[in-house]
């Protein structure tokens, strides 16, 4: 495999972990209603799990308010159920075919819990970039052993996926001091 379709996965692998990283502080808090907050809540539903989003309509009329909106009226229950069981300190209302969530304001305790879990999301999203870039030197030095690239070829290609890491960790870094600003502020 040459030295550039090794660069183009690593690089295609590190986007994709960035991609993860995004939709997990999605799902956290902050001081305002996204519909990311409930829309990948697994719901135990027809004798299988569905995520929200894929039973019911997901809208934020107001700053602070989810509103879902089930398509069929016998899952209302469950997805009240399902949204009760995560630690997200949310307290459902049903009203008839609908679900309300007013989102409570958040004290400084649980604002920088947040923090902490977003922390935690980031450090396993660049472990898992710099498990990549072990992953493609490995393969570019198995590639150099078979006398399919060059030493040279090697030394140019670790820097290359070197520079990639160290991108996608700035990227992730970004992102996690855009949402720790996000939680922390009132």
């Amino acid at each position: 495999m040459p030295t550039d379709d090794i660069l183009l996965e690593a690089e295609d692998k590190m986007q994709k972990t960035e991609h993860i990283v995004q939709q997990e502080f999605a799902g956290v808090r902050t001081g305002k209603a996204s519909p990311a907050l409930v829309e990948n809540i697994i719901v135990d539903v027809y004798g299988s799990q569905m995520r929200i989003r894929e039973l019911a309509g997901i809208t934020t009329p107001e700053p602070r308010m989810i509103l879902i909106q089930p398509w069929d009226a016998s899952t209302v229950h469950p997805i009240e159920k399902a949204i009760q069981k995560t630690n997200l300190g949310l307290n459902p209302a049903v009203d008839k075919r609908f679900i309300r969530i007013v989102l409570p304001e958040l004290s400084e305790e649980r604002r920088v819990e947040f923090t902490k879990v977003v922390r935690k999301m980031a450090e396993d999203g660049r472990v898992a970039i710099r498990h990549v870039r072990r992953d493609a030197i490995e393969h570019l030095k198995k590639e150099t052993k078979e006398g399919l690239i060059t030493e040279d070829e090697l030394k140019h290609a670790e820097k290359e996926v070197q520079k990639l890491t160290d991108q996608y960790i700035g990227k992730i870094d970004e992102h996690l001091a855009h949402k720790e600003k996000e939680i922390m502020t009132v």
